[in-house]
């Protein structure tokens, strides 16, 4: 969280320092203080990390985005279809997450993409209860709601 206020405060000085108050100083103030701060990380030991989180970020909201078209595809031609081919069902997922924070942020996801819902989480934390659409292959839903809580908590760590 550190580098994410110092980015924030390298930002807010380039505003000042130009006199251009506007949306897009900002916006180039925040990538001129990241790169900065990428390039000073090897030597300030609380910015450990703090430049691959981009990165990481980017890939995530790509992969995310990608998984969101392709369940909204599937729900609307399930319902545009005459023979409706879901086959409901409520799984168990163990969890990898385990914050509250990142339970909530990985169940939010879940309930975000079409066809899943995230239900309830087991008293110990270690179990989410989800509500699938599809539940036809089971193992290959297991396997992408996997992928999805492994990029998510990536994000985090």
């Amino acid at each position: 969280m550190t580098g994410a206020a110092w980015n924030l405060l390298l930002g807010v000085a380039w505003v000042v320092l130009t006199g251009d108050f506007s949306g897009g100083s900002l916006l180039a103030g925040l990538v001129f203080g990241y790169l900065a701060l990428a390039l000073i990380q090897p030597q300030v030991p609380a910015l450990a990390g703090y430049a691959q989180r981009l990165p990481r970020l980017v890939r995530f909201i790509g992969f995310f985005l990608k998984e969101l078209v392709a369940a909204n595809l599937k729900v609307a031609y399930d319902i545009v279809t005459p023979p409706w081919y879901m086959t409901p069902g409520v799984i168990a997922m163990p969890l990898k997450a385990r914050t509250e924070f990142e339970i909530a942020f990985v169940a939010n996801l879940i309930s975000l993409t079409p066809g899943t819902l995230s239900l309830d989480v087991s008293d110990d934390r270690q179990v989410l209860y989800i509500h699938a659409m599809f539940l036809d292959d089971e193992p290959a839903l297991r396997r992408s709601l996997a992928e999805l809580e492994r990029r998510a908590l990536a994000l985090f760590h």
